[in-house]
């Protein structure tokens, strides 16, 4: 017996219910298109990641960017890249060749369409009643660092505004739809999408505007494994959100012709609690002790100048560890450091023991490699002034691996412990846009009909631009709705 599925017309469909998402819904629909929303979660765990996050913005205040931002965003937009590619990109965009358009590169002018757009897209949903107040990474160690601002309420009031405008505006939402496929007509332009129902029942959108909004692969074993490599089965989404991110809106653009884009192999990442099923359960108090694996051994630095290539140098090495996980220790100095308490965020208390041949034992590692491990690491300590924000001047001698800041030696008990995993916050791999979030073919050539916006479009490469994925989703989110409700008024509607 052949199933018939369901037809619905719209103007746009959006795919994803995050921050890119919502974004989209309430920008196409104050553009004057009839919108729909289809998001793979419940109606009670929607909101992607953003729901679960503080939402830090790069931001100095609610009407400026950091001085660093486009400098920031060009550091991580590309990895060995050509340098006749690089002196292309020099040129105005329309003097762009289409293999110029489609390189694995962040254009230059997406990132100042990012800088010029972010401030209003704030100011924006502030419009929407969201509150921002400045604030600092929760690492204590970088106090030092740019200047942020977040919303009162992070990502969770964000949402709350743009589903409350979106509903007062007639945004129809398909929870518990996960997306399948993209329609295209016979000119190759994008005029809908196959989703699946609840109890695997089929049904269509239709619509002359299609805009991906669900994310990366943080919520899927086999892209993980296939991308990021040796031991991604360790890696634990770092929010309930993100167990709903499979990377489906990166494959249906791909099988349509979408360019690759961002660094596939890479992710953003923290160390959470590997006891705790808090979301964001994370140890970030690490630097200021040392970690070591099942096997007793330290196999990082724990420490370096950069935030954020810290968190991720670390996950990636706990993400190759026997059974993925690894132990943060410190000794009674940590209490020298004000408020290090707030670098951690997990519900559980510390494995504490009055002896480090004590805490080896509860741990259940091998006592004598531990012990041998930090009579190395303490003899590579160099006495100095200890400055809890400013550690350059206390790094170690002759250890492998080698401490940069903050190396002081554990001898102090009691001595606690945290037992750690590797969470990815985000994937850098996706799909590439131009500056109007449109989506660009494998040739440099826009696919008629679709744009694209958050996680799932890659311009990210090696490292993450602290503080930009919140606001790069609200930012093109934006951008892509306003695109696809003009090309609505453009484009006829296809009969359903």
């Amino acid at each position: 017996m052949t199933t018939t599925a369901a037809v619905h017309a719209f103007d746009v469909i959006v795919v994803g219910h995050g921050i890119a998402g919502l974004s989209s819904a309430v920008s196409a629909m104050e553009g004057g298109a009839r919108v729909a929303v289809l998001e793979r979660s419940p109606a009670e765990e929607s909101g992607g990641c953003t729901r679960y996050t503080e939402a830090f913005l790069r931001l100095k205040n609610e009407n400026e960017v950091s001085d660093d931002f486009e400098t920031a965003m060009a550091e991580c937009g590309s990895a060995n890249s050509d340098p006749n590619i690089m002196r292309a990109l020099d040129a105005a965009p329309e003097q762009w060749s289409g293999k110029v358009r489609a390189t694995n590169v962040t254009d230059p002018e997406y990132i100042a369409t990012f800088a010029r757009e972010a401030v209003p897209a704030v100011q924006w949903l502030k419009g929407m009643g969201v509150r921002y107040i400045p604030t600092v990474m929760p690492q204590l160690s970088c106090r030092k660092d740019t200047p942020l601002i977040c919303p009162s309420g992070g990502g969770l009031a964000m949402m709350d505004a743009l589903m409350a405008k979106a509903r007062a505006g007639g945004v129809q939402f398909f929870y518990e739809t996960p997306a399948r496929s993209l329609v295209q007509d016979d000119s190759g332009a994008v005029v809908g999408v196959r989703a699946m129902g609840k109890g695997n029942k089929p049904v269509t959108f239709r619509a002359p505007a299609v805009i991906l909004a669900n994310g990366g692969f943080e919520g899927s074993h086999e892209m993980l494994a296939r991308y990021v490599g040796v031991g991604a089965a360790n890696i634990r989404p770092v929010a309930p959100g993100c167990h709903y991110n499979h990377g489906d809106g990166i494959r249906m653009a791909i099988d349509v012709g979408a360019a690759p884009s961002g660094d596939y192999n890479a992710y953003h990442a923290t160390p959470v609690d590997e006891r705790s099923g808090r979301f964001e359960a994370k140890i970030l108090i690490f630097p200021y002790g040392i970690v070591v694996n099942k096997l007793g051994r330290r196999f990082t630095n724990e420490s370096s100048s950069s935030t954020y290539d810290n968190f991720d140098r670390l996950c990636y090495g706990i993400q190759q560890q026997r059974d993925g996980i690894a132990y943060v220790i410190v000794d009674a100095k940590i209490n020298d450091i004000p408020d290090w308490k707030k670098a951690v965020y997990t519900d559980k208390q510390p494995i504490e023991a009055a002896t480090l041949e004590q805490l080896a034992k509860q741990l259940d590692i091998p006592v004598d490699t531990f012990l041998k491990t930090v009579k190395e690491y303490n003899a590579g300590c160099r006495p100095g002034a200890f400055d809890p924000f400013d550690g350059d001047n206390l790094a170690t001698e002759g250890v492998e691996p080698p401490k940069f800041h903050w190396a002081r030696t554990i001898d102090q008990g009691p001595f606690l412990c945290y037992p750690v995993v590797p969470s990815s916050i985000i994937t850098y791999g996706g799909i590439k846009t131009d500056s109007s979030a449109r989506v660009l073919n494998t040739e440099g050539d826009r696919i008629p009909g679709l744009f694209a916006a958050g996680a799932l479009v890659g311009v990210y490469y090696r490292k993450y631009a602290g503080a930009t994925s919140v606001l790069r989703g609200a930012t093109f989110g934006r951008i892509a709705g306003r695109e696809a409700a003009a090309q609505t008024r453009a484009v006829a509607m296809p009969d359903a």
